[in-house]
């Protein structure tokens, strides 16, 4: 029997807190007075400068995803992993490699991808957080890893994510992968990335979609 899963994304909650946000109620009361079962956080690689000032929303590197994951695992929520694989947001409108990763080379960008999936999955679970689903990538409609992973160079896209794809499964087979287009209305869309990808790509378990109607239309 299907099983729908009701989530939201907390990825700032650290940092609203830091900024002197206040509740009337405990938040993650709130989440489940209102049937939430599952937070999405992102990771990203390095949000911070050269000079290692933070670029906030969130400043979701490891330490901060692996204290909102046990915050939210303990109050008994699963965590939709989301790995951007960039210092920053990730989207159609840009997928920028990480400042670590910025001269990489395809063959190096993949072994990056996979061993920054196996290291930090491996600390995440190990610190204790309930990953219960995890997103490879973040609105992948343009790619990833740009110029590299820039669509239509699908046999590029298909190496990443598939690097991403294989760490989590050395990780831990069981967790479910979600592969993350945007512009959910667009059938063109999804029809034309997901013949590319799964001609050449890793089994997936769901696709996730983000969907705006006041950019993206009607259904």
């Amino acid at each position: 029997m299907s099983k729908f899963i009701k989530g939201m994304d907390l990825s700032t909650l650290l940092e609203l807190e830091r900024c002197g946000a206040k509740y009337y109620e405990d938040i993650l009361d709130i989440m489940k007075e209102h049937d939430v079962d599952t937070i999405r956080l992102r990771l990203w690689n390095d949000p911070k400068s050269e000079e290692g000032e933070p670029y906030g929303a969130g400043n979701n590197d490891l330490a901060e995803t692996i204290a909102i994951g046990k915050k939210v695992t303990a109050a008994g929520f699963g965590v939709l992993l989301n790995f951007h694989y960039s210092d920053f947001w990730a989207d159609p409108g840009k997928q920028i490699k990480p400042k670590a990763w910025k001269d990489f080379g395809v063959d190096e960008l993949e072994q990056a991808v996979y061993d920054f999936t196996l290291e930090n999955l491996t600390k995440i679970i190990e610190a204790g957080v309930n990953v219960t689903m995890i997103q490879v990538g973040n609105e992948l409609s343009n790619g990833l890893l740009w110029p590299e992973g820039k669509v239509p160079n699908y046999d590029n896209i298909a190496k990443f994510v598939n690097a991403g794809i294989r760490a989590c499964r050395k990780v831990n087979a069981d967790i479910p992968i979600m592969i993350h287009l945007d512009n959910g209305g667009n059938n063109e869309l999804y029809v034309r990335w997901f013949t590319n990808f799964i001609e050449r790509g890793e089994e997936f378990e769901y696709i996730g979609l983000s969907y705006y109607p006041f950019w993206h239309g009607s259904l």
